[in-house]
């Protein structure tokens, strides 16, 4: 019964949305309390559970996504983004321009959580999007499928790491193991299987559209790429420094605050505002105002994701994902695929990638010790499981879906239909090592 009251507030929601022609955030808060009522959560409590959902996706990404679209923004007006696309173009070419923005999001999504990374590569792909006249989903979707692979397959991403530790697996082999099932996976659901939607259509939001400006009055490539990806570069500086034994804690204690994504995006707009803004001529006043703009491009979209958020916290609070996890866990198959499954069912009912990893170790913890079944296989297994067939209670859904400024369909499509591949793809890779390892 629960899946199926889980079912329908999906398929209200996506009625509402494309053939009721609703705001999507007005949409979001009415299946939302609809949800609660139906799943059981008392009446007094459901308002509380749509507040704690809208507050927690807002608190971690609201600061983010804000400063990143002011820092795109400005890479945009500056010229950075003309400069930085120029110059790939002339090292790959523009037919090899999708590889280069591949591994570039593979490299940043390593340490980087996907919804900071998304965000601080997307004015890159749209600069390219827009001075060469190619579909924005063709171009962007092999980015975003390396970014969605690190995020769910390989430590130090969190689920990963915390997967490592419930199940008592290796961290280097896992993350060894991973990589080998990760350039795979990312290869298919990126170059390969975006051939299949180079016909979708759309057009990004106008806040990371470049103006054409003289080459002299373009900034230089090393300024541009640095301004650029510095909140990348100083986030995997700090990544890095958090693994090694300092015994000072001040020291400690400073370098966590400055590895914060929030003090290192407030940062990298601090230095992007003189080495675009101020050395280059432009006046604070001009500045801010280009900022203020750049915020009100993208608040319809914060509030978007907010309304997700507020969905995924009914789900949880009402004990979908537990009853899910209890009625898969008899099911007598292989350890792997039985944690692959029910992490894909979670995933599809709760919508979040995290809570199905997590809540899946729960139940096949105990099975991995008691099968004698590889821990390093079962971390890759489950997070495989947990990128299946993202849809619309999963905050990633409408952040693709708001920024390349497409359907709800075409995000069935192009999206959903990647993770699901990543997903398949991971599974298929994890019984292959089950093989011979």
């Amino acid at each position: 019964m629960t899946i199926l009251i889980v079912l329908f507030c999906i398929i209200l929601l996506v009625v509402m949305i494309t053939w009721g022609k609703i705001n999507s955030f007005l949409a979001f808060l009415v299946v939302s309390l609809l949800a609660g009522w139906l799943l059981g959560i008392p009446l007094d409590k459901i308002a509380h559970s749509v507040q704690q959902g809208v507050g927690d996706m807002l608190g971690s990404l609201a600061i983010i996504i804000c400063v990143g679209a002011m820092l795109g923004k400005l890479v945009a007006e500056s010229g950075a983004a003309q400069r930085i696309t120029s110059t790939l173009r002339e090292w790959f070419g523009e037919k090899n321009i999708r590889w280069a923005l591949m591994v570039t999001g593979f490299v940043v999504g390593l340490p980087l959580f996907f919804d900071v990374s998304f965000v601080l590569l997307i004015p890159l792909v749209f600069s390219v999007v827009y001075q060469y006249k190619l579909p924005a989903v063709w171009v962007g979707l092999p980015m975003v499928a390396a970014l969605s692979v690190t995020h769910g397959f390989l430590p130090p991403h969190p689920a990963p790491v915390s997967l490592v530790s419930q199940f008592g697996a290796n961290m280097g082999v896992t993350l060894m193991y991973g990589l080998v099932i990760a350039i795979p996976a990312v290869l298919i659901a990126g170059p390969l299987f975006t051939e299949s939607v180079k016909h979708i259509r759309s057009t990004p939001l106008q806040t990371f559209l470049p103006k054409h400006i003289p080459e002299e009055k373009m900034p230089g490539f090393a300024s541009s790429f640095f301004t650029s990806l510095l909140p990348v570069l100083l986030l995997i500086i700090g990544t890095i420094l958090t693994f090694i034994n300092i015994r000072s804690e001040y020291t400690r204690t400073v370098i966590s605050f400055l590895a914060n994504p929030v003090v290192v995006m407030l940062i990298s707009l601090g230095v992007a505002t003189y080495t675009l803004g101020l050395k280059k001529g432009r006046t604070m006043t001009d500045l801010m105002n280009h900022y203020s703009d750049a915020v009100k491009d993208i608040a319809m979209i914060l509030l978007v994701i907010a309304g997700a958020g507020a969905l995924k916290q009914i789900f949880i609070d009402s004990g979908v994902s537990k009853q899910v996890a209890d009625s898969l866990e008899g099911l007598s198959v292989n350890p792997l695929i039985l944690g692959w499954t029910i992490s894909a069912v979670i995933r599809i009912c709760v919508g979040s990638a995290t809570v199905a990893g997590l809540t899946t170790a729960s139940i096949v913890a105990p099975m991995v010790a008691q099968t004698h079944t590889n821990p390093n296989l079962m971390v890759l297994a489950v997070g495989a499981g947990s990128l299946m067939f993202s849809h619309v209670n999963d905050a990633g859904f409408w952040i693709f879906k708001e920024y390349f400024n497409i359907t709800v369909k075409q995000t069935f499509l192009s999206w959903s239909l990647m993770e699901t591949i990543i997903s398949v793809a991971g599974l298929a890779g994890v019984m292959l090592l089950h093989v011979f390892i």
